[in-house]
């Protein structure tokens, strides 16, 4: 299940919880592409709250997206505690072409106030 809310009207957030299926990051997708109509650059904020199962054609789904919508990127934040998904962020940090950032569930606030600063 993904909850969406915004901290800005250029800056938005999804709270990821269940199985993460390719149907689950093509919904996803779909949101930010939603909010890409109104703005050229966004910023985006990750939770990962109680993520049952992540298979591997979602991440790679999620990673293409990415790869094809960089430059629509200024900040990605990602909450999370895996391990996997934290080696993922520190990949992307070397090739990505916007700022991106792994946080901890215990850090999420500092990760919230990364996210909104300017």
């Amino acid at each position: 299940m993904i909850s969406d809310f915004s901290f800005s009207r250029d800056t938005i957030g999804f709270m990821i919880d269940g199985d993460v299926t390719s149907d689950t990051i093509e919904k996803l997708n779909g949101l930010i592409k939603e909010k890409l109509e109104d703005f050229d650059k966004i910023n985006l904020y990750l939770e990962d709250s109680n993520v049952d199962s992540v298979s591997f054609p979602a991440l790679l789904k999620e990673m293409e997206f990415k790869f094809n919508y960089a430059k629509c990127f200024n900040k990605v934040a990602i909450v999370t505690d895996r391990t996997v998904l934290n080696l993922i962020v520190d990949m992307e940090k070397l090739i990505a072409a916007y700022k991106i950032q792994s946080f901890s569930s215990s850090d999420r606030l500092q990760a919230m106030n990364w996210i909104s600063e300017r």
